[in-house]
């Protein structure tokens, strides 16, 4: 959430300043007049720098497990469906958490709702929960739906546990193909081609153009393996560095994109939880502007998150959802289909799920698929590859041997 300056009039007329955190000035001017404050004059203003912390602030930040906060919705719902108050509710889960980290954040959270801020804003200071996560909560405190926030709140995590981790199976077979044959490509050169080229040496004869070359690399990987490791590991810090930063993000995550055949399931998963989170905010009552500045915080894409922020300009200009869209160029014409049917019935965040739907249908069938369609692209890499090497090995036996029987 935002920070904002504001001053106002406590109970007794004294004129009070400071900076609060909220979704939007409405939602400030709100929690102020609940505190006993008429607000005067309410503007953005920066977020505080937290005192103590130095520039190693951001390596200290607490990670807390996917599943510690799917089970934290979950339980929240369930408590609070049960008529359980807030306070003994957190108090509870705070007992029984395993979790250290977890514990701590909701310790802060029961004493920032003792102070008096509300529960969405007690989870934002934490810094461990979502701007998603934590606007949500601020829609269900608004609307008095806190107990079926949390619930779908918990099917939204649940989703998005589960397109994580298809991708991520998604990739682990041809990532490990590639790693295994990078392996056998550096043992042959390394400890097979010398080898072969001792006794090579011995024959004191001309050696066919492929095998020398195969010799050359082989000597050069034998003499600068040292050197090509710590380039190796180099590399890796370098591009970990530049991913880091956000023009580097957004040109690796839009060229995961296009890679083949993985590219369009990592696509589809994305554009899978983009929908299912924008459902989600426009179900639970939060208007479309701010609905797609949040969802573009859960896509995990830069690429992606940059096309939704237009559709924001977009729509805050005054355009159409189905406009910017297909501004966009990232949906397909059945979905901007749809979603041209969801604007003009009312019902958008109806057809949002639906087209979450079908992108997860779609996930599905392409890991089912994924082996048949990348296994025709690895027998010929790995075909040429022994090609290659036999070529390059036996042929000069083969010369040996005919000039041998000539003789």
């Amino acid at each position: 959430m935002a920070h904002f300056a504001y001053s106002g009039r406590n109970s007794v007329g004294d004129l009070v300043r400071g900076v609060i955190e909220g979704v939007d000035s409405s939602a400030v001017a709100t929690q102020l007049f609940s505190t006993g404050i008429t607000p005067v004059e309410i503007g953005a203003a920066p977020a505080p720098r937290a005192k103590g912390k130095g520039i190693f602030s951001k390596f200290s930040k607490r990670r807390i497990d996917h599943a510690e906060m799917l089970l934290f919705s979950r339980q929240m719902y369930a408590l609070l469906k049960a008529g359980v108050p807030i306070m003994r509710a957190l108090t509870g889960l705070q007992e029984s958490a395993t979790s250290p980290a977890f514990r701590d954040v909701l310790r802060e959270v029961r004493e920032s709702l003792d102070s008096g801020r509300p529960l969405s804003t007690s989870l934002q200071r934490t810094g461990a929960f979502s701007a998603f996560f934590v606007a949500m909560v601020y829609v269900g405190e608004t609307t008095g739906m806190l107990e079926e926030i949390f619930l779908r709140l918990y099917n939204h995590l649940e989703f998005q546990e589960l397109m994580r981790g298809q991708v991520k199976s998604a990739l682990r077979y041809p990532i490990f193909v590639v790693i295994a044959m990078s392996i056998a490509i550096v043992i042959i050169n390394i400890f097979v081609i010398p080898a072969f080229a001792k006794v090579y040496a011995g024959f004191n004869a001309p050696l066919p153009i492929l095998t020398r070359i195969l010799i050359g690399f082989s000597d050069f990987m034998v003499a600068t393996w040292w050197l090509q490791a710590v380039a190796l590991v180099g590399a890796i810090f370098l591009f970990r560095a530049y991913t880091a930063t956000k023009s580097g993000r957004y040109k690796w995550d839009r060229l995961k994109l296009r890679m083949p055949i993985a590219g369009k399931i990592v696509l589809k998963a994305t554009l899978a939880r983009f929908s299912r989170s924008l459902s989600l905010a426009i179900r639970s009552g939060v208007p479309i502007v701010q609905g797609l500045n949040l969802v573009g915080q859960t896509v995990d894409n830069a690429y992606v998150a940059a096309q939704v922020e237009r559709m924001r300009e977009g729509v805050e200009r005054g355009e159409s959802v189905l406009r910017t869209a297909s501004h966009a160029a990232i949906f397909t014409p059945v979905v901007l289909q749809m979603v041209m049917v969801g604007e003009e019935s009312g019902a958008l965040d109806d057809m949002m799920q639906e087209i979450a739907d079908i992108y997860q249908r779609e996930v599905e069938y392409e890991l089912k698929t994924l082996g048949a369609q990348i296994e025709p692209i690895l027998i010929i890499a790995l075909g040429v590859l022994v090609l290659i090497l036999a070529l390059g090995v036996f042929l000069p036996i083969w010369d040996l041997g005919q000039a041998a029987m000539k003789k």
